[in-house]
């Protein structure tokens, strides 16, 4: 059965991972890449250890819901920030690569036998 400190710790991962997203979406903004794979990586870790807590919102004051609720909308809106940001940077570099692997076709089609 979950505790109070399982709801507690599960409002300390979101408020977490609700900072990190934030993180991800200046790193986007400002096109740094490694930072927010690096961020992405510990927002991750983060995830994981949340599922492994017990879901137990019957724990939970109205005030705790709504600041639960608060910070996983805020983690969406990161979300759809950030991938405002790569989503025109992954497809720019899928029709690069698509564009390479063309012209390696080419060039093996009409490259003369020696």
């Amino acid at each position: 059965m979950p505790t109070i400190a399982d709801m507690q710790s599960q409002i300390e991962i979101y408020s977490t991972m609700g900072a990190l997203s934030g993180r991800m979406a200046d790193a986007a903004r400002a096109n740094d890449w490694d930072q927010l794979v690096q961020l992405e990586k510990s927002v991750r870790m983060l995830r994981f250890s949340l599922e492994a807590l017990p879901a137990a919102n019957d724990l939970l004051s109205s005030a705790e819901i709504e600041l639960k609720r608060s910070l996983i909308q805020k983690i969406l809106d990161d979300d759809a920030e950030v991938r405002r940001h790569t989503e025109p940077r992954m497809e720019h570099l899928r029709q690069f690569l698509g564009a390479r692997r063309q012209h390696r076709r080419i060039e093996k089609a009409y490259a003369s036998p020696l």
